[in-house]
Formats: C-alpha cells, sequence, structure tokens
C-alpha cells in the first residue's frame, strides 16, 4: 500500500491531508514539500502549487466544503510590489499622491513577489498576514503603502492598492497588446 493516495480528489500524504487536485494541477501544503511527493506527483502528471495552510483548511474541512460547491470559493492571490528600478519617488505614498504626481499606478513599474492561495480573501487578514506571518516563498518586504494585492480566479482579477488607511481598487490590467500588422 503506498504511502502517498489520492481519494475523492483528496492528496493524502502518510495519512494526513496533504493537498487537494484540481484538474490537472495539485495544490499541496508548503509543510509536505518533500522530493518523494515531488516524484509521486510527476508520475501522476499532476503539476504542484505549493501553498501554506492547505493542511489546516483539509483538516478544519473548510476545502472539502469549497470544492463541493457549499461555500464560496477562495480567490488566489498576487503581491505586486515597485521594481527594484523604478521611480524611487513612487514607493510608499499614498494613491491619491501618487496620481497626482504621476497617474494612475502603471503594472509595468510592478514585479509580482508572491503567487499563490491563502485562508483568506479579506484584504485586512491579508495585510496582517504579510507582515506578521510571511508565507512560504514570499520574495517580497512587509505590505505596505503603494503595494498592490490582486484577488483573482478564472473569471478575471481585482486589484488592490494599500493606501494610507485600508485599500483602494484600482485598474491595473495589462496593456493591451497591439495584433494588427503595420506595413
Amino acid at each position: 500500500m503506498s504511502n502517498i493516495q489520492i481519494k475523492k480528489g483528496f492528496i493524502y500524504y502518510y495519512g494526513n491531508p496533504a493537498g487537494y487536485v484540481k484538474e490537472q494541477n495539485a495544490v499541496v501544503d508548503t509543510m509536505f514539500q518533500r522530493e518523494e511527493l515531488k516524484e509521486w506527483l510527476a508520475e501522476k502528471n499532476l503539476s504542484a502549487t505549493w501553498t501554506d495552510g492547505v493542511f489546516e483548511r483539509l483538516s478544519r474541512g473548510e476545502k472539502l466544503a469549497e470544492l463541493n460547491g457549499e461555500s464560496k470559493p477562495l480567490k488566489r492571490v498576487r503581491i505586486w510590489q515597485l521594481k527594484a528600478d523604478s521611480d524611487f519617488d513612487l514607493r510608499f505614498i499614498s494613491l491619491e499622491e501618487s496620481q497626482k504626481k504621476f497617474g494612475e499606478p502603471r503594472i509595468e513599474n510592478y514585479e509580482t513577489v508572491y503567487d499563490g492561495e491563502l485562508a483568506t480573501n479579506d484584504l485586512e487578514g491579508i495585510y496582517t498576514k504579510f507582515n506578521i506571518d510571511h508565507p512560504h516563498g514570499y520574495e517580497g518586504h512587509s505590505l505596505s503603502m503603494s503595494d498592490v494585492v490582486e484577488l483573482y480566479d478564472d473569471e478575471g482579477s481585482v486589484f488592490h492598492y494599500v493606501d494610507r488607511i485600508g485599500f483602494k481598487e484600482i485598474d491595473f490590467e495589462q496593456p493591451k497588446q497591439d495584433m494588427s500588422i503595420k506595413m
């Protein structure tokens, strides 16, 4: 009997609920990020997304309810921070001040420093997480003014600028590329 199994869409690692399968992707808690599990997922042709908090949510039954359509599914989270080579004056300022001096925040000035799934979509909860208990794989500084939090799913994205107090929703989409052929 294998120490790693998939039962009803859930991945069990030595009897522990380690993750779940969604299409051809395995979402697995980072605490189970071991070579044995990585190799097993590769054998099953599953790409792995290593995410903090999956074990806790599975243990509490939250993810089970979400996958069965009994609760609203959580969106994924991306954290955007200004690139090192962006104008220093863009940093740590309110949205209003940024708009007055530079116009709307532009995605080309930012880079993604986190992309994953959290146990919440509450912006204040996300702010706390990225200031007190950084998730595994987080490469940025503590969340602060001028950063952007993106909540997204298959239906699209919503972007939130971290402002002086709270968050402000902004339009932050990639500019559409002109696909026309010029002669």
